[in-house]
C-alpha cells in the first residue's frame, strides 16, 4: 500500500461495529511515514502564515504609525495618514489577482510548487521595502516605488494563505481536521506577535532616529524568514488528495472555468463567512491603534503591544476553536464567534474612546481582536477547503479568501480614517461598521451546509451534497465503509 493510500484510509475510513482488530482499517495516524509528512506540512504551513502576517502587520503598523511621514511628508497629518492607508489598501487589490493566478496553478501543478512561489514573492517585496528612498530623497518616486512593492507583495500573498490552508485540510485526519487544519494558524499569530513586539520596541526609540534609518530594520529581516520557509517547503510533500488526482489522471486543465460554473455559490458563502474575521482583524490591528494613537492620544507603544497581547491570546484560541469544530460543528462555532464580534463592537469602541487607563486600551483591542476575531479563524481553517471540491478547491479558496480581503480587510483602514476625518473623530461610525460585518457573517452561517467530516476526495462542492448537517457527510462516508 502506498503512502498516499494509506493516508486516505487513514484519514476517510471507519472501523465498522463488530470487526475485529486485525480486519480494522490502517489508521493514518498510526503510519509513521504519514505522521511525518503532516508533520512538515504544519511546519511549511506555519512558516509562510508567520511570514504573511509578519509582512502584512508589519506594514499595517507602519502605515499608521510613520509611513505617512516618511512617503508623503508634504501633505497634512490627516491627509499623509489617509495617503498611508490607500498604499495600504492598494495591496489588496493585488490579492485577488495573485489569488486566480496561483490559485489556478495550484490545482493544475500542485500546491507545493506554488507554495515555493508565493513565499519568495512575498517575503522578497517585504524585504525591498526595507532599502527604499524616501520621499524627502527622491520625492514622488518614494510613493510610487512603495505601491508598486506593495502590489507585489499582494500578489504572492494572493495565493500564499489559501494553499496552506487547502495543503493542511487535505493532509489532515478526517476526524480532526478542523484542529490539525488551525495549526499553521497559530502562525498568523506568531507573524503578527513579532511585527508587533517590533513596533512596540521600535516605539522606545527616538523619534528621529527611528525615521533616519531603524524603521528598516524589521523589514529587511524578512530574509531571514524567506531562507527558513524555502528549507522546510523542500523537503514537504505534496498533498495526498492531488497526487490522486495526478495518478487518475483528473487534473482539472481550467479550474477557473469550472469555478465560475459551478461554483459561485460557495465562493459568495466563503465571502460572506470571512467579511467579519477578516474585517474585525483589520480594522482593529490597523484602525484600532491609529485611532488610540492619533484621536485618543495614548503612547505610541501601547496600540502595538495590545495586538501582541491579542495574538498571544489567538494562539491557543485558534487551535481550540479548530477543534470545537471537530466536536460541534464548524458553522456552530462560527456562528459564535460572529455573535462575540457583534456583542462586542459597541462597547469595544466606546472603551477605546476613553483611552485611559492604557491598560484598558490594551484589554479592549486584545480580547477583540485575540477571542473575538479568531474564534471564527479557527472554524473557518477547515470550513472553507471543505466547501469546495477536489478539482478546483485551491483556487476556490483563493477566490474567497482574497475577495473577501478586498470587501473587508483592505478597504477597512481607509474607510474608517475617511469616516473619522469626515465624522469630527467620532467613535461611533467604526462600531457601526463592525457591527454590519459581524450581522453579514452571522446571517452567513445560516444558509452555509455543515462540512464538518467532509469526504475532500469529493469533485462536487459541499452545496451539491444532498444532505446537510453535523453529521451528514461523515455518516455518508461510514455507510460507504460499511457498505
Amino acid at each position: 500500500m502506498s503512502p498516499e493510500s494509506k493516508i486516505q484510509v487513514g484519514a476517510d475510513s471507519k472501523m465498522p461495529e463488530g470487526s475485529s482488530e486485525s480486519t480494522r482499517p490502517v489508521r493514518a495516524s498510526d503510519d509513521p511515514e504519514y505522521a511525518a509528512n503532516l508533520k512538515r506540512a504544519t511546519l511549511a504551513s506555519s512558516i509562510g502564515s508567520a511570514l504573511e502576517y509578519y509582512d502584512f502587520a508589519l506594514y499595517g503598523l507602519a502605515s499608521a504609525l510613520i509611513f505617512g511621514q516618511l512617503f508623503f511628508p508634504a501633505m497634512g497629518a490627516s491627509a499623509a495618514l489617509m495617503a498611508s492607508f490607500g498604499t495600504y489598501a492598494v495591496g489588496f487589490l493585488a490579492r485577488p489577482v495573485g489569488g486566480l493566478f496561483f490559485g489556478a496553478l495550484g490545482d493544475r501543478l500542485g500546491r507545493k510548487a506554488v507554495l515555493m512561489i508565493t513565499i519568495a514573492i512575498m517575503g522578497g517585496a517585504s524585504t525591498l521595502i526595507g532599502v527604499l528612498p524616501t520621499g524627502a530623497q527622491v520625492g514622488i518616486w518614494a510613493p510610487i516605488l512603495l505601491v508598486a512593492l506593495r502590489l507585489l507583495q499582494g500578489f504572492g500573498a494572493g495565493a500564499e494563505q489559501a494553499g496552506a490552508t487547502t495543503l493542511m485540510a487535505e493532509y489532515s485526519p478526517t476526524e480532526r481536521r478542523g484542529f490539525f487544519s488551525a495549526l499553521p494558524f497559530v502562525g498568523i499569530m506568531v507573524g503578527t506577535l513579532m511585527a508587533s513586539g517590533v513596533f512596540a520596541i521600535l516605539g522606545q526609540i527616538d523619534r528621529e532616529l527611528l525615521l533616519a534609518w531603524v524603521w528598516r530594520v524589521p523589514f529587511l529581516a524578512s530574509v531571514f524568514l524567506i531562507a527558513v520557509a524555502v528549507f522546510i517547503r523542500l523537503r514537504m510533500q505534496e498533498s495526498p488528495t492531488f497526487v490522486k488526482l495526478e495518478k487518475q489522471d483528473q487534473i482539472s486543465e481550467s479550474p477557473f472555468r469550472e469555478l465560475i460554473g459551478s461554483s459561485m455559490p460557495s465562493v459568495l458563502r466563503g465571502i460572506g463567512l470571512r467579511m467579519a474575521e477578516n474585517g474585525g482583524s483589520y480594522i482593529f490591528q490597523t484602525l484600532g491603534i491609529s485611532y488610540v494613537t492619533t484621536v485618543v492620544g495614548v503612547s505610541k507603544s501601547i496600540g502595538p503591544l495590545a495586538i501582541a497581547c491579542g495574538a498571544a491570546i489567538g494562539m491557543l484560541v485558534i487551535p481550540f476553536s479548530g477543534a470545537l469544530s471537530d466536536r460541534f460543528g464548524r458553522m456552530r462555532v462560527y456562528r459564535f464567534g460572529a455573535a462575540l464580534q457583534l456583542v462586542l463592537a459597541v462597547p469595544s469602541w466606546w472603551l477605546l474612546s476613553l483611552g485611559n487607563p492604557p491598560y484598558l486600551v490594551v484589554a479592549t483591542l486584545a480580547v477583540s481582536y485575540g477571542i473575538g476575531v479568531n474564534v471564527m479563524l479557527g472554524a473557518q481553517c477547515a470550513a472553507l477547503p471543505e466547501l469546495f471540491g477536489n478539482r478546483h478547491r485551491y483556487i476556490g479558496v483563493a477566490v474567497a479568501r482574497e475577495t473577501s480581503a478586498i470587501l473587508a480587510g483592505g478597504i477597512a483602514p481607509f474607510v474608517g480614517a475617511l469616516l473619522l476625518s469626515l465624522l469630527n473623530n467620532s467613535w461611533v461610525p467604526l462600531a457601526i461598521y463592525v457591527l454590519i460585518l459581524s450581522v453579514i457573517t452571522f446571517a452567513t452561517t445560516f444558509v452555509t451546509p455543515e462540512t464538518r467530516g467532509r469526504d475532500l476526495a469529493l469533485a462536487w462542492d459541499a452545496m451539491a451534497d444532498p444532505v446537510h448537517g453535523p453529521d451528514a457527510v461523515a455518516t455518508e462516508s461510514k455507510d460507504r465503509v460499511d457498505a
